[in-house]
């Protein structure tokens, strides 16, 4: 449902208190003191049959006697009375109650009981267990806290009430302010999705900080997040980063992939920003409020003691970001200020006794060396330098003229002798910290935040995979006919045959005296090989002894089958062996042993682990985790967040690793996670990487037989797979076209069809503007499935022609299109037909309704949306608009009659147009 319904949050008009009561000490009494002492101006309602005034207020018996409907309602009862009130909010014409009793759960019956009291009337539940909503633009603090929240740019939500009150303790002693502070508690409705997409669109919100424990709806929890981390920071502090990791399942990835490390996952897909101390929430947002994302993070550090620059550096490394290398020109440039005794380095100590001015004049010459993105300034207060003419000598610089717009950030340490130079940067906007760490950490948020966006918006490319996913699913049904649940190791490297990861070959020996003529056939093309245990029970074959390495005989062969069926059978195993698995030593010159899998997160469906391989890859534990769909960046970035990619690029006598085939194996895992809903689990362990090969030595798979034929692509990923089920064939006035959802690494193809399309279509397309800057056509390329959608359509020479495009809105009940077709393909049909296909699109996610604004003398699109079924209505806001709008039958698929209808008058329209 989203933020339907969650307007009056904007402008409350008024709020009823329902469980308001003159006992001190009771929660509805500290609701309605602290509405009242916010100053909120609108009417104020207690609700309570059990009296006739409260704090100098008429009280009312029942909502239904209330004067008017109220906007917000706040429940304070006990948890039996919950389900009846909100029942009698929704027939009142409420659409928010704040609930903050607590007590409402499943196993009571009275969660399920206050969703069906509310959802018919479309009231929106906060909470339960909430300590309330503060608005402060709207002076209501409809909360029991201990502190209020003054004005401001930042957005809080919370699941934990005390984290809240905490908080906001916290800030007041700072002078932090809030736009809005949303108490989510047990989340039975308005979840944390909602509440990013609310803040989202609020303009008086520059900033979101979240306290985050659990997610119930993730991937409307992604989609939201990756929606607002466009256009303002999302920073979360996530409790329980050691939780201990899963339980071993039969294969290891489960394991490998623990809550922790799939919700750091979820939170870079995210774009979220993740800090670890309460502290540093509002120090991340406050520095984003002052200081723009840096894409880069090279930093040059200036400072006036060698120790503050020795700590700053240490905590610098600790988070991962980098000290710029100094120009020849920039050292220099310090040498002719300095000419004795600086450090010659960075970070660039300019030593105890060097005067404001040349302190300054340091930072200016640190800013203007090209390999510096960011400075920071450490001064440590001295004699020599007062802190109030430091700080005033660095706002000169930062302000002059020749200033090369580089980010500065402050550190003024001490106390007392620092606090007035400290004020004078925080007057002049320059961020300033008390300490070298806390600049450190502000300097890696800002780096993160640049980052997040970065992955946010980058144009995407995806090297193309060749695979074959019936070959695949016809090995996936013989094994659910046995009913069972893992492949055994040929079964599964058959499957990774299919999506060509290169594995090691293998052949079946039914016994052992097999053994031996198998070996002898491939002991004539191989120096050694290697015999396995062949069984459909038993996973992990070298915890019983049931793998033998090179062997070089045809009679080691045998001795080694010998050996690994005894060992089955000291196991008590010997009646699971099916036979031995004979494959070919391979022996990758300076090779290294990598692991790559899929699992199954029980809330966050699919992710895709890679790290270090081998039999000790637990013990070892060097895995990074990622949500599929992958592409080329999200898969570099997997290899690069572990260890071992250090050794990936080679070092000393080694040559660097084929990285393609790494990369492309964890795309083929990645589209395996989209066409197979069923693997539960999968394991290549160890992959054998060298210089110029990949060769997948061993492989697991796990699969649920009974979800053999869920419907693809997986609606269990958290991010939307691209939508390829609405490719079409079309012919158009004689042509033949692709028309196709729009890609990332289309940019290109965009830009090039904007370019041949003439600035008075464009201008009517986009209310004005007839050229749009490189970053909006990244912005209009790299879409998210979720929540919009761009047909495109291709001609024969692979160019785009033309595009057709539909922002849902969060409510999922309606959404907004757009239509353009290239200036030498129109009159051809060609908008038409992508306008039907849209609107099949449209049907087929249950909107009702498709909308559109139209500039008044766009007498081409409008003559289209007329024979289409448009409504068109004159724009009540602007009068160079019209509105134009198409129902379709409610909650609809594409075959409804509803939409076959407008298809038809789409068809005929095309007829003559």
């Amino acid at each position: 449902m989203s933020i339907k319904n969650l307007a009056p949050l904007f402008r409350p008009r008024s709020v009823a208190v329902i469980g308001a009561s003159n006992r001190a000490g009771a929660i509805g009494t500290k609701i309605l003191q602290n509405v009242i002492d916010g100053g909120f101006i609108g009417e104020v309602w207690p609700v309570n049959p059990k009296h006739q005034q409260i704090l100098q207020r008429k009280c009312y018996v029942r909502v239904s006697e209330l004067p008017d409907t109220p906007d917000i309602a706040v429940v304070a009862t006990p948890a039996p009375t919950v389900p009846s009130i909100l029942r009698e909010l929704g027939e009142k014409g409420t659409k928010i109650a704040v609930v903050a009793s607590a007590g409402l759960t499943t196993e009571n019956g009275l969660k399920e009981a206050a969703l069906a009291a509310s959802k018919p009337y479309g009231l929106r539940i906060f909470g339960p267990n909430v300590v309330g909503l503060i608005l402060p633009g709207s002076k209501l603090n409809a909360s029991f806290v201990l502190t209020g929240a003054s004005p401001g740019k930042i957005g809080l939500l919370s699941q934990s009430g005390a984290i809240v009150s905490s908080l906001l303790d916290w800030a007041s002693e700072r002078g932090i302010g809030f736009s809005q502070v949303l108490s989510l508690g047990d989340m039975i409705d308005v979840d944390i999705g909602d509440g990013i997409d609310l803040l989202a669109g609020d303009h008086e919100t520059s900033a979101i900080i979240i306290y985050l424990e659990s997610i119930v709806n993730p991937r409307k929890f992604v989609s939201a997040a990756r929606a607002a981390g466009r256009l303002k920071p999302l920073i979360a502090i996530v409790p329980g980063r050691h939780k201990a990791a899963a339980k071993a399942a039969a294969t290891h990835t489960g394991a490998l992939t623990g809550e922790p490390r799939v919700i750091d996952a979820i939170l870079k897909r995210a774009g979220i920003v993740r800090v670890t101390a309460l502290s540093e929430l509002f120090a991340a947002a406050e520095i984003t409020a002052k200081v723009p994302p840096l894409t880069s993070a090279r930093v040059g550090i200036v400072t006036n003691g060698g120790g503050a620059g020795v700590l700053a550096v240490d905590g610098l490394l600790d988070h991962g970001e980098a000290l710029a290398p100094l120009a020849d020109r920039t050292m220099a440039s310090l040498d002719d200020l300095f000419p004795n005794g600086w450090s010659k380095s960075n970070p660039v100590d300019v030593l105890g006794d060097a005067s404001p001015d040349r302190i300054a004049a340091a930072i200016h010459a640190v800013a203007l060396d090209p390999a510096v993105d960011v400075v920071l300034a450490l001064y440590c207060p001295v004699q020599a330098a007062p802190p109030a003419e430091v700080a005033s000598a660095i706002i000169s610089t930062v302000q002059a003229p020749d200033w090369p717009h580089k980010r500065l950030l402050s550190c003024l340490l001490g106390g007392s002798a620092s606090r007035e130079g400290r004020q004078i940067l925080c007057n002049a906007g320059i961020p300033d910290y008390g300490l070298p760490e806390d600049a450190i950490t502000a300097l890696h948020v800002l780096g993160q935040w640049g980052r997040r966006q970065e992955q946010l918006t980058h144009v995407a490319t995806t090297t193309p995979l060749r695979f074959d996913r019936d070959g695949a699913m016809r090995v996936f049904e013989e094994v659910a006919k046995q009913s069972r649940t893992m492949l055994t190791e040929v079964e599964a490297k058959a499957v990774l045959g299919f999506y060509e990861i290169p594995v090691a070959e293998c052949v079946v020996a039914k016994n052992v005296a097999a053994v031996e003529q198998v070996a002898a056939e491939l002991l004539h093309r191989y120096p050694s090989i290697v015999v396995k245990l062949l069984s459909r029970s038993i996973t992990h074959k070298s915890d019983i002894g049931g793998v033998m390495l090179d062997i070089t005989t045809r009679a080691g062969a045998r001795r080694a089958a010998r050996s690994i069926a005894a060992s089955a059978a000291a196991a008590g195993l010997a009646d699971q062996v099916e036979g031995f698995v004979l494959q070919p030593m391979i022996k990758i010159d300076n090779g290294l042993e990598l692991f790559a899998g899929l699992s199954v997160d029980k809330v966050f469906g699919p992710t895709i682990a890679f790290g270090a391989g081998g039999i000790g890859v637990e013990q070892v534990d060097d895995i990074a985790v990622g949500l599929p769909p992958l592409d080329d960046g999200s898969a570099t970035d997997l290899i690069n967040a572990t260890r071992i990619e250090r050794l990936l690029h080679g070092f000393r006598h080694i040559r660097p690793a084929n990285l393609n085939i790494v990369k492309s194996v964890l795309l083929a895992l990645s589209q395996m996670a989209v066409d197979f809903p069923f693997v539960r689990a999968f394991d290549i362990n160890p992959l054998s990487v060298g210089h110029q090969t990949a060769i997948a030595i061993d492989a697991r798979i796990e699969i649920d037989p009974s979800r053999l034929h869920d419907a693809v692509p997986n609606r269990s990923l958290v991010i939307r797979p691209y939508p390829s089920e609405w490719t079409r064939q079309i012919s158009v006035g004689g042509q033949d076209f692709v028309f196709r959802p729009i890609r990332p690494m289309d940019a290109k193809a965009y830009a090039a069809m904007l370019e041949l399309t003439a600035g008075d279509d464009l201008r009517m397309r986009f209310f004005g503007q007839a050229k749009l800057s490189q970053a909006a056509i990244v912005r209009m390329t790299h879409i998210d499935y979720e929540r919009e959608m761009a047909l495109i359509a291709i001609d024969r020479g692979g160019g785009i022609v033309g595009v057709a495009r539909l922002a849902t809105d969060v409510s999922r009940e309606w959404g907004d299109f757009g239509l353009l077709v290239r200036s030498d393909c129109q009159h051809i049909g060609l908008g038409t037909a992508l306008l039907r296909q849209l609107l099949e699109f449209a049907g087929a996610e249950g909107l009702q309704e498709v909308r559109g604004l139209v500039l008044a003398h766009n007498h081409k699109m409008l003559a289209l949306c007329r024979k289409a079924g448009f409504e068109i209505m004159t724009s009540p806001h602007d009068a160079t608009f019209l509105q134009v709008r198409l129902r379709l039958s409610g909650y609809c698929r594409s075959t409804d009659k509803a939409v076959l209808r407008t298809s038809e008058a789409i068809d005929a329209a095309s007829a003559t147009s």
